[in-house]
């Protein structure tokens, strides 16, 4: 089968915007979560500045300057009939409804025009999976031999619509989120956008996407599987594809919601990962939504070069069922591979695995 690559990215986030600054943030502790109001609850979120928008409309802003900055740093034409685009987004520009167009299709290929696209645009949105998913679309949209590149690119704003659904489930947190922790009592969410250009042309120095996988356990339309079934074959599969030694960490999905974080702990325990290192990335960022699939395996991608594991922000006590091997604290990574998981509303779940350019 084609090998995937990836060959360049791009990040809007309130941390940074470029992949490096926001990974040294991250290195750091920091984090922009905090409790905001306006809404008839106040909740904690990671947000954006609305300060240099202008006139147009956020969603469409930063989505676009991290597919720019992905394109750029790929150094690909975007103009080419063997260049693809996939957007990941969950709700896109909702905010801005009954004023303008929210359909996904006109948003992708909005992105598209402004990217200079010209090839039909894929927009992919599956729940709290959809980043991920984007991904492995991407990944066989090359493999088919249709395209050379696709770019792949994801974003999320919050807004009035995505907050209060949020709040009407009792699912967000007032504090800080608590990924794993005993005393997790729910997510808090964030904006950011990401991107990643995906080609079967690069170098054995490029990070290669080498499997991934999607699966349903058609649990409930918000309650995950109490089994994990879903997660646990997803990575069944992509570990098919690698030596269990090579493998350095397991970037999860890591909400902070009682059931998310018990699923997912039980799914790496039956998929005999209880020692491997775990880290979840929402204490920082918050969840991103559509982009948090990409935006993760880009700042998971930055963290295995450097040789480390970074710590799960807001972590303490372990509060699962079964044993995980959650790392509190930032920590050496040993292998040249690691696992991207992910889950969501309708008992969606995905993982990918990457490796290291070179690496075999």
């Amino acid at each position: 089968m084609t090998p995937v690559y990836c060959i360049g990215s791009g990040v809007v986030t309130p941390l940074g915007n470029t992949p490096q600054d926001v990974f040294r943030a991250v290195r750091q502790g920091r984090t922009a979560l905090c409790l905001h109001t306006g809404y008839p609850e106040p909740y904690y979120a990671s947000l954006l500045s609305r300060d240099c928008v202008g006139k147009g409309v956020l969603f469409d802003q930063i989505v676009r300057d991290a597919a720019s900055a992905a394109v750029k740093e790929a150094g690909i034409d975007a103009s080419s009939p063997r260049t693809g685009l996939v957007l990941s987004t969950i709700k896109g520009n909702v905010e801005v409804l009954g004023k303008a167009d929210v359909s996904l299709a006109v948003q992708a290929r909005r992105l598209a025009n402004a990217l200079g696209v010209t090839t039909q645009p894929t927009v992919v949105s599956n729940a709290c999976i959809s980043g991920l998913a984007a991904l492995v679309q991407g990944m066989r949209m090359i493999q088919s031999g249709q395209y050379d590149h696709v770019i792949v690119a994801g974003a999320e704003v919050q807004s009035r619509f995505i907050v209060t659904g949020f709040q009407s489930l009792k699912a967000l947190s007032l504090t800080a989120c608590k990924p794993f922790d005993a005393a997790r009592d729910g997510l808090n969410l964030g904006e950011a956008a990401a991107a990643m250009v995906l080609s079967s042309h690069a170098d054995a120095s490029q990070w290669e996407l080498v499997s991934g996988c999607i699966r349903n356990d058609a649990n409930h339309i918000s309650g995950p599987s109490r089994t994990g079934e879903g997660s646990y074959n997803a990575l069944r599969y992509v570990l098919q594809h690698a030596r269990p030694e090579d493998v350095a960490f397991v970037n999860v999905h890591g909400t902070a919601t009682r059931y998310n974080d018990e699923m997912e702990a039980i799914a790496l325990y039956r998929a005999g990962l209880q020692n491997m290192p775990v880290n979840a990335l929402k204490g920082v960022f918050g969840h991103t939504m559509g982009a948090a699939g990409i935006l993760e395996s880009i700042i998971s991608i930055l963290a295995l070069e450097t040789g480390v594991v970074l710590p799960t922000k807001g972590f303490e006590t372990l509060g699962v069922s079964v044993p995980v091997n959650v790392s509190a604290k930032e920590r050496p990574a040993q292998g040249n591979s690691f696992v991207k998981l992910l889950s969501g509303f309708g008992g969606v779940n995905g993982a990918l695995l990457f490796r290291k350019g070179g690496a075999r």
